[in-house]
């Protein structure tokens, strides 16, 4: 509602709306994107602690209290500590590679309806493979070392990155469109000023869900590999009975996974300034 006053001349005044402009959103990090996390990280381990200690409803062979695994943890940083560092860079560079692969084989699909119809069945067949399955099949296929661990990571993130590209590049909004044609923009101008800068939001949500998958990726191929990463040390030390430890791998990849969402996130914050400025929060 607005609300027109006249001076005593008849001349109107300025209109003036009663709605209160909305307010900036305040730049840095607030409180409550750390305590919260904090707090949940202390309800969990809090549940956990119940359930092993408290009520002894799980034993501890199956899930060893929290104290265990933290006590397996410092007597073991020696080697769980460099472990972490390869299954770490095992799934940073896994997920670089099926990033880009991904991003041109999306771009490849949105640029054309044929190679879309002739590829995009085979892609959601690749994708419903199990991937655990394949874990003998790519030592004998690639060999040792590091191509199975890299080999599954590519194979657990491009399908998320492809279809969120093809996704983006393929939804580009109408009016950016026409006034990229009124403006007789080349196909080449139309790319990179409007169709890709609209589609990046759509990518960075498949890259986000990709990079979970490539700490999983990782770790299922340590399962078939010669690097001493997490994964291999989950088998080591499940192995010989070991379970404390076990879990203290597997609470370092469930860190080290916060870690690099956090970090993508943060990138997405900083690479797309706009997207926060033009949505509504919640």
């Amino acid at each position: 509602m607005t609300e027109l006053t006249r001076s005593r001349a008849g001349t109107p005044a300025p209109v003036r709306s009663t709605t209160e402009p909305a307010a900036p959103r305040r730049g840095g990090v607030r409180p409550a994107a750390v305590g919260l996390p904090a707090l949940g990280l202390l309800i969990a381990v809090t549940v956990w602690w119940t359930v092993t200690s408290g009520l002894h409803l799980v034993h501890p062979a199956s899930l060893p209290p929290p104290q265990a695994v933290w006590s397996a943890l410092t007597e073991t940083s020696d080697v769980l500590l460099p472990a972490l560092g390869i299954t770490t860079a095992m799934t940073v560079l896994g997920f670089l590679l099926s990033s880009v692969a991904g991003v041109l084989i999306g771009m490849a699909l949105a640029a054309s309806r044929r190679v879309e119809r002739m590829f995009a069945p085979l892609l959601v067949a690749i994708n419903a493979v199990p991937k655990i399955a394949l874990g003998p099949l790519l030592v004998v296929s690639v060999g040792w070392g590091q191509k199975p661990i890299l080999t599954m990571v590519f194979l657990l993130c491009f399908f998320p990155i492809v279809l969120s590209t093809a996704t983006g590049l393929t939804t580009t909004p109408a009016d950016l469109a026409d006034l990229a044609r009124s403006l007789n923009a080349s196909w080449w101008q139309s790319f990179r000023k409007v169709r890709f800068p609209a589609a990046l939001p759509q990518m960075f949500v498949g890259l986000k869900v990709a990079m979970p998958l490539a700490a999983i990726g990782a770790v299922i191929g340590e399962f078939y590999s010669d690097k001493p990463g997490l994964g291999f040390q989950i088998l080591q030390y499940n192995g010989i009975g070991d379970t404390a430890t076990a879990w203290a791998a597997i609470v370092l990849i469930a860190l080290m996974s916060i870690l690099l969402y956090s970090a993508l996130s943060l990138v997405e914050r900083l690479a797309l300034p706009w997207v926060r400025a033009t949505t509504s929060s919640r």
